[in-house]
Parts: C-alpha cells; sequence; structure tokens
C-alpha cells in the first residue's frame, strides 16, 4: 500500500464521511449506462410504512423519506441512481476530486446542489452531530461496517438500515433493492438491478475466455499480502463476469471476515489462473510484482497479472455498484482477458516444455 494507510477504509470498502444539510429531492442523475438516468418519479402508493429487518435489527420508515442520508462507500450511488438526491452522502478523500466527490457520482447529480460535506473524511469515527444537524428522516448503511453500538447511536436519529447479513458483504444487487425498498421505489430498483445484469451479461459476451477462469483477488497490507473471501463484493463482481473464486481463497479462509493475511512466504501457494489485487497508483503495483515474496505467486509469475491502480478505478471496483459498474467496465474487461490470456499462452508453453 501506499504510506497513506487506510486500514478500513480500502481492506474491507472504501469508506468516506460527509453529509449535508440541505434538502433531499428527486432529480435528474445522468451517468452511464445501464443506471444512467435516475428514475425520478414519486414512491409507490402504499410502500410505507414499511418495515426492513437487518442484522443489527430493524428500520420502521413511517411515510416516504425527503431528507436521506447515507453512511458506507457506495449507499449513495443507489439512492442517486433512483432519483433521489441525499441531504447527506460521503466525502471520499481516496478516488474523489477536489471537492471529494467520486467521478460517477458527479456524473449522476448533474446540476443537483453538491453536498456541504462533514469533517472525518477518513471514516474512522461517525459524525453523529452533524448527520442530526442534517435532520434525516432516513439513514441508509446498507453496505457498511456498523457496529451494534454506532447502528443503536444512528437509530436515536432517524430510522437506520444497516447491512442484511454481515458487515461488508452486501452485493450491489442486494443493497440496490433494500435501498429501493426504503425509499418506496422497490420496483425502480429492481429494474436498475435486472438492466445492470442484462449489461453485463451484453458486455461479457466480448470477452468468453473469462468464462471459468479462476482467480484470487488481493492486496499488499503492511507487508503481508490479503487475500479477500468469496464473500467480498469485489470477488462476487468477478463472478459475475464469468469468473471463478479460486479454490485455494476460501480453503484457507481465516475467521469470519472478508479478507484473511497470507505471509509473503506461503505467497507462492496461491494457486489461480489470473492474480487480481488494487494499488494506489502503478508505481505501487510495479513494486508489487517486482517484489521476490510476491512474484512467485504462480499467476504473477505468468504475467497473468491484472493490477487495479488509481484511486478512483480502486474506489469504482472494490465497491461495485449499479452507477460505478459502468463507469469502469470499459477498462476492466480487456484488463482482465489479458490476463486470461497470458495465462493460457504460460499453461501451452509449460505443457509444450514437458511434452505433454
Amino acid at each position: 500500500m501506499s504510506p497513506r494507510r487506510l486500514p478500513t477504509f480500502l481492506l474491507v470498502a472504501l469508506v468516506g464521511a460527509a453529509a449535508l444539510a440541505g434538502c433531499g429531492s428527486d432529480g435528474d442523475t445522468s451517468g452511464n449506462d445501464p443506471g444512467s438516468g435516475a428514475t425520478g418519479g414519486a414512491p409507490a402508493d402504499g410502500a410505507f410504512p414499511v418495515t426492513i429487518e437487518h442484522a443489527l435489527g430493524e428500520a420502521t420508515i413511517e411515510e416516504a423519506p425527503e431528507r436521506v442520508v447515507t453512511w458506507g462507500p457506495s449507499n449513495q450511488d443507489a439512492v442517486l441512481a433512483l432519483g433521489v438526491t441525499p441531504v447527506a452522502m460521503p466525502f471520499f478523500d481516496y478516488g474523489g476530486d477536489d471537492e471529494g466527490v467520486l467521478p460517477w457520482v458527479r456524473e449522476a447529480l448533474g446540476d443537483a446542489d453538491l453536498p456541504e460535506l462533514l469533517p472525518n473524511a477518513a471514516g474512522e469515527e461517525i459524525p453523529y452531530e452533524a448527520i442530526a444537524e442534517a435532520q434525516p428522516d432516513v439513514i441508509l448503511a446498507v453496505y457498511s461496517g456498523l457496529t451494534q453500538e454506532e447502528y443503536d447511536t444512528l437509530s436515536a436519529i432517524a430510522p437506520t438500515v444497516a447491512y442484511p447479513d454481515a458487515p461488508w458483504s452486501t452485493p450491489w444487487q442486494e443493497q440496490t433493492t433494500i435501498i429501493g425498498r426504503a425509499l418506496g421505489r422497490e420496483d425502480e430498483a429492481e429494474r436498475l438491478v435486472g438492466d445492470t445484469e442484462q449489461y453485463l451479461a451484453t458486455r461479457t459476451e466480448e470477452y468468453p475466455e473469462l468464462a471459468g477462469a479462476t482467480f484470487a483477488y488481493g492486496t499488499e497490507d503492511g507487508g503481508q499480502l490479503a487475500l479477500y473471501t468469496s464473500d467480498d463484493v469485489r470477488v462476487r463482481l468477478l463472478a459475475d463476469l464469468g469468473m471463478t473464486p479460486a479454490p485455494y481463497v476460501d480453503e484457507h479462509a481465516e475467521g469470519d471476515g472478508v479478507y484473511y493475511y497470507v505471509s509473503p512466504e506461503l505467497a507462492g501457494d496461491v494457486e489461480s489462473d489470473v492474480f487480481v489485487a488494487w494499488f494506489n497508483d502503478q508505481a505501487a503495483a510495479d513494486a508489487f510484482a517486482a517484489d521476490p515474496a510476491y512474484a512467485q505467486i504462480p499467476a504473477v509469475a505468468a504475467g497473468a497479472f491484472a493490477p487495479i491502480a488509481g484511486e478512483d478505478y480502486v474506489s469504482a471496483s472494490s465497491a461495485p455498484t449499479v452507477l460505478s459498474i459502468p463507469w469502469m467496465l470499459d477498462d476492466y474487461l480487456p484488463q482482465l482477458a489479458d490476463a486470461v490470456a497470458a495465462s493460457a499462452a504460460s499453461a501451452g508453453s509449460t505443457a509444450s516444455a514437458t511434452g505433454e
């Protein structure tokens, strides 16, 4: 990792913190297909009151929320794609522009007023006071790492919707549909998910070599190799593209988290067709590949290495949403296909050399 160490922020998500004390509103959120156009319109008749159960409790939303606060790295994307401008949304020091706004979020905001940003961009502590000052009707943290104590504090401010199962593990499809329920736009959310899945299917048809290729997904953290399990959302996105998590990864997983550490001297045991890893910049990716410990990873040694370099690109692929997926897919797919081709070429050379 770079000297700016972001252990919570990027090992389990890409978390920022920001908010606005203005008013939420329906608006034009012209972004990338398929979630480029916010659906707009009004909440469905009979959608409220609604009670949403989740891992930390339940949230009852009595009427259509007009003041929406999001907490976590990606919840604002679904809100914007559904035609609502939050009154509070994260500031992103990592991957954001000079104002702390991610590029696909900037596109989705269109002409809407930019939220005023909360302090504490690193996301290690929740700015409860600033969130309360935004006077939210609902707080959405469907993809987040909220603790029970944090959830209880937020719930005292407004109904709060946390993750359905475990921290940092809600896939983009479920993020979208849960947020759609909370906003009274469940049908529109289902359409967004369907459109995005169809978009993924259409695009991946251009790269049939991805189907079935195994992969491991990791990063370097503090001198150790971190590997993400199949519960992690970035791993699930690659599975959505037709690739298969390498058996090694889940077989050696430790604990209940979405990632675990492998000692560098054991990196050569991480078998997969392709090795994917994220880095703050290309220099860090090059240094990783040149490090003797990580160069022994079979896929890296074969040239089947697909580094994700650059803060905005890392943000888009590490917390995928209906907005960020189309934004980064044009770069992501060819990169993965090149790595699969390198793996196949290496396997072919080995077979020729051994006479198989």
